[in-house]
C-alpha cells in the first residue's frame, strides 16, 4: 500500500522512549521528517541518532515541556523552521502519578491537566494553521484504554485521558471542514517502561509479586501476551498518511481484546 508520507513533516512529543519512540520510528520509516521532543536532552539526542541510523530519516531534536502555551507554539515554530511546514502531529504525554481519587492534591490535578489535557489543546491551536497553509492535517494523540474503561489506581490518567477524548471529538468536527483529521488512539497494555513502572506499584500496593501482577495482567488478554510498542506504531503511521484520509474524530482500541466496553 502506498501510504504517500514521504517527505510530510511531522511533530511527535515525548519521543525519547516507548510508544512515542515507536511512533516516531515508524513515522521515519515512511520517509517523513520529524521533529521529536521531549524533556531530557540526552534521551531526546539518543533517540533522534537511533531514528537517523536505523531509517537515514531527517531527524531533529528538541526539549520542551509542552505543558505550558509558549513551548507548544515554540516547538511547531522549530519544525517549521527546520521543515517549510508541518502536517502532522502525535500528541504523546507521560502518565500522571498513580493513586486513588481522593488520595491526589490539587497539585497534582492541576499538574495532570496541563500536562496530559492542555498541552493537546495548545498543539493543536498552534499546529492547525500550518496544517491548513499545507492542505494537509493528521492530529494523533496517544491516550490509554481508560477513555472507554477506567483502570483501577490511575485516577488522573482516567479524568484527564477521558477530557483528552472529547476535546478530540469536538476537534475533529470543527476541524474537518478545514482538511485536519483529528483520531486517538488508546493503547492498553503495550511492553513499555510505564507499564513496568505501573507493574511494580500495583505489587506494591496489593502486596504481592510484580511476577504475580504481571500473570494476572496476562491472564486478562484475551491474546495472551502484551502488545509491542510497534504494533501500536503501525496505527499511528496509518492513520497520519493518505491511507486515512477518511477516518477522523475517532478512539482505536489497541490492547488485544482487553477492554470489554463498547
Amino acid at each position: 500500500m502506498e501510504l504517500g508520507l514521504k517527505g510530510k513533516r511531522a511533530i511527535v512529543m515525548a519521543a525519547s522512549r516507548g510508544l512515542g519512540y515507536a511512533s516516531a520510528l515508524g513515522l521515519a520509516r515512511e520517509g517523513c521528517r520529524l521533529m521529536i521532543c521531549s524533556r531530557d536532552r540526552a534521551r531526546i539526542d539518543a533517540a533522534a541518532a537511533a531514528i537517523r541510523q536505523e531509517t537515514g530519516a531527517e531527524v531533529t531534536a528538541l526539549v520542551a515541556d509542552v505543558s505550558t502555551a509558549a513551548e507548544a507554539q515554540r516547538l511547531v515554530d522549530e519544525a517549521v523552521s527546520a521543515y517549510g511546514g508541518l502536517e502532522i502531529v502525535v500528541h504523546n504525554a507521560g502518565g500522571p502519578p498513580a493513586g486513588e481519587t481522593l488520595a491526589m492534591t490539587d497539585d497534582q490535578w492541576q499538574k495532570a491537566f496541563e500536562q496530559n489535557l492542555l498541552s493537546f489543546t495548545r498543539i493543536v491551536g498552534a499546529a492547525a494553521p500550518e496544517m491548513r497553509k499545507a492542505g494537509y492535517g493528521r492530529v494523533l494523540t496517544i491516550a490509554s484504554s481508560s477513555i472507554k474503561q477506567p483502570i483501577p489506581n490511575l485516577a488522573l490518567s482516567n479524568a484527564l485521558r477521558a477530557g483528552v477524548w472529547g476535546v478530540a471529538k469536538t476537534l475533529s468536527r470543527e476541524l474537518a471542514p478545514q482538511g485536519i483529521l483529528v483520531n486517538v488512539i488508546a493503547p492498553g497494555r503495550i511492553d513499555t517502561e510505564r507499564i513496568a513502572e505501573l507493574d511494580h506499584i500495583n505489587a506494591q500496593k496489593n502486596g504481592k509479586s510484580v511476577e504475580d501482577v504481571r500473570k494476572a495482567s496476562l491472564a486478562s488478554i484475551p491474546i495472551g501476551r502484551l502488545g509491542r510498542p510497534e504494533e501500536l506504531a503501525n496505527l499511528v503511521v496509518f492513520l497520519a498518511s493518505a491511507a486515512g484520509s477518511y477516518i477522523t474524530g475517532q478512539a482505536i482500541m489497541v490492547d488485544g481484546a482487553a477492554g470489554n466496553a463498547l
